[in-house]
């Protein structure tokens, strides 16, 4: 089978090995389209090399079809459709222990801590599997990992119908972290740096601004008659949106960091002091997050046409995470198992 793997040092590679049968309770699958983010991007510059046993085959936004099942696997048959909700978490340490089993204090991410779904065949536990709805293609699919990060942060937020909120970064999570808002009944606008996303952010009716040339705080306080966002969702990972942030919040507003910060960012805390402000962090997803990511996509609320830029087989992976860190592109799938639907 093909497979493309993670060198070190920013170097990827695709490269034949044989296929392995799945263990007592995996399941094989037969992965079909696998989106690449801007987590694999920090995998290529070296920031998670000490998760990483290289080379290694790295993904985690997957669609795939069951392939062959392992021994005492049951619920499942070959051909199945799914997708693969890629967090295996021990169930015994503390966080696990108080029901937050996705901050597991030594969760095994699939596609960083293990090997990921860069692969023809690929095999996993069972416990990692979900099914998707009939309506669903594989195409649109592969995008329910990153929705399910944007429902989950949209739950932890506490939005409400007709709240306010701002989205700091219009990439592919920014947009939608939007959506999913809007669908909820808020307010949202925008603020991006890159014109190609404004544009694309605009064509989808969200309220965009640059924050480069345009101020954004002035914007922000027109918007909402002076009183501030009821939230703030950071996307962008930018030190400048960090330090803004909390200037665009009203009394009592809620600051989502939702983006990797590899560094330490400086936050206003005279202004969270002044305003009560709620500074939230966000990781990951809950099962349910995933369920209802499924919902939105297999329903059209989530714009997949808009935001799938292009979609390349798996020998040119190399240079599609060439070209999404060029910029511009939103979300590149790769077609593994070719261009099934």
């Amino acid at each position: 089978m093909m497979v493309a793997s993670y060198l070190g040092a920013g170097q990827l590679a695709v490269d034949t090995t044989p296929a392995v049968p799945p263990a007592p309770g995996e399941v094989q699958l037969r992965v079909a389209f696998v989106g690449i983010c801007g987590t694999d991007l920090h995998i290529l510059h070296g920031a998670m090399d000490e998760r990483i046993a290289l080379p290694q085959a790295i993904g985690h936004e997957v669609s795939a079809t069951v392939a062959a099942l392992g021994e005492g696997v049951t619920g499942w048959a070959v051909g199945d459709r799914v997708t693969v909700m890629p967090l295996d978490w021990d169930g015994t340490c503390p966080a696990c222990l108080a029901g937050h089993r996705h901050l597991c204090h030594h969760l095994n991410f699939v596609g960083i801590d293990s090997p990921g779904g860069l692969q023809e065949y690929w095999n996993v536990g069972v416990s990692l599997l979900v099914a998707l709805p009939p309506s669903l293609g594989l195409r649109e699919a592969a995008l329910a990992e990153p929705t399910a990060v944007a429902v989950h942060d949209v739950r932890r937020s506490g939005l409400a119908t007709g709240d306010k909120a701002v989205v700091l970064g219009g990439g592919p999570i920014g947009v939608l972290i939007a959506a999913v808002a809007r669908h909820l009944g808020a307010l949202v606008m925008v603020s991006e740096v890159d014109a190609e996303r404004r544009r694309l952010a605009a064509s989808l009716g969200f309220a965009v601004v640059d924050p480069t040339d345009e101020a954004l705080g002035a914007r922000v306080e027109d918007w909402t008659r002076g009183a501030g966002a009821d939230v703030v969702f950071e996307v962008s990972g930018a030190g400048a949106a960090v330090a803004q942030a909390t200037s665009l919040l009203k009394v009592r507003g809620v600051l989502v960091v939702v983006a990797i910060h590899s560094q330490p960012q400086a936050v206003d805390l005279k202004r969270v002091f002044w305003r009560e402000l709620t500074l939230l962090g966000t990781r990951v997803y809950e099962r349910e997050d995933f369920a209802r990511a499924l919902d939105l996509l297999a329903h059209g609320v989530i714009p997949a046409a808009a935001l799938i830029s292009a979609v390349e087989p798996l020998r040119s992976v190399p240079e599609a995470f060439e070209r999404l860190q060029g910029g511009g592109a939103m979300k590149i799938l790769i077609a593994v198992g070719g261009d099934s639907t």
